[in-house]
């Protein structure tokens, strides 16, 4: 195997990290004069048009009954968890909201306990502790370092409730990595929340504008393409090497942030960032990263 096919997935992952903070920018941008719930559900309508086209185009077999009816409420899970943290973007500043956001992978195992009556070791335990502590010292930096209108606490909570919301779906998706492929399950996450958003977007300006509708496509094809990136990256390497890039999200987000936004996180925001992530990767050293692998089989159809 070539240097160049062993680095190749890494490319991927990166990129794919990349994606995601570009909706963040994307939202952030956006929510000057949209209000979130216009975001949120528009940002899914349109990656439900292209996860369709695709699904469509690999001639994949249209989901069972069972299939809709299970994801119709892990679809509602997934709407709630991006809407919090497009809203804690509102409030929050782009790296502090990012490693926020990172505390979801301390939850999945005390959710996965509550859901599927898994077991987790005292290592888990330990880590969910630290990392709760980094956050705390991630928080008790310069409050300054978000928009300046913004309600920090607003923003916290909502991140927070975000990243429970998050682990929720990582956990379900696990109860059905085995019976649907990864592009209907890519499928379903984008087309349930956009029907279930449908309804909210009559609360407020259901339109925007038409010289918004590319960067709500561009939203769409980013949230996409961070799925379908990710699923080969996954698929061609093993997950001890790609899983730790995710967290490389901190310095695109830092980087946006400042440069775009006029961001400039204190250092405790590191420091706890370092905490998190050491955390995160305990939990998942422990488990062999059991969420990925449970969904093996549906990566390796979707690449096939």
């Amino acid at each position: 195997m070539t240097e160049r096919a062993k680095t190749s997935p890494l490319l991927i992952a990166a990129l794919a990290v990349l994606s995601g903070c570009l909706i963040d920018v994307c939202i952030k941008h956006l929510a000057e004069g949209i209000p979130v719930v216009t975001l949120t559900v528009w940002r899914f309508i349109f990656g439900g048009i292209y996860s369709l086209v695709v699904f469509f185009a690999m001639r994949r077999p249209w989901p069972s009954w069972e299939a809709w009816r299970f994801h119709t409420m892990r679809g509602a899970i997934h709407l709630m968890a991006a809407g919090g943290f497009f809203f804690a973007l509102t409030h929050l500043g782009l790296a502090e909201a990012t490693v926020m956001g990172f505390t979801a992978a301390l939850m999945i195992a005390p959710i996965a306990r509550v859901l599927l009556g898994e077991k987790f070791g005292a290592i888990s335990v330990g880590a969910a502790v630290i990392g709760f502590a980094g956050a705390a010292v991630a928080l008790s930096g310069d409050a300054h370092a978000g928009p300046t209108d913004g309600n920090r606490t607003l923003g916290i909570i909502s991140v927070l409730v975000s990243a429970v919301a998050y682990a929720t779906s990582v956990v379900l998706l696990r109860m059905r990595a085995q019976k649907e492929d990864t592009l209907t399950i890519v499928m379903l996450a984008n087309v349930l929340p956009a029907l279930i958003g449908l309804p909210l977007l009559f609360t407020v300006d259901p339109v925007p504008a038409l010289t918004q509708i590319p960067v709500f496509a561009a939203l769409g094809f980013f949230g996409l393409s961070v799925w379908w990136l990710m699923t080969i990256a996954y698929g061609r390497a093993p997950a001890q090497r790609i899983a730790p890039l995710e967290y490389t999200g901190l310095i695109w987000s830092a980087l946006f942030g400042w440069l775009l936004f006029g961001e400039v996180p204190g250092w405790r925001l590191y420091i706890g960032a370092a905490i998190i992530i050491g955390a995160c990767m305990m939990v998942a050293f422990e488990s062999h990263f059991a969420t990925r692998r449970a969904a093996r089989q549906a990566i390796s159809n979707l690449i096939e």
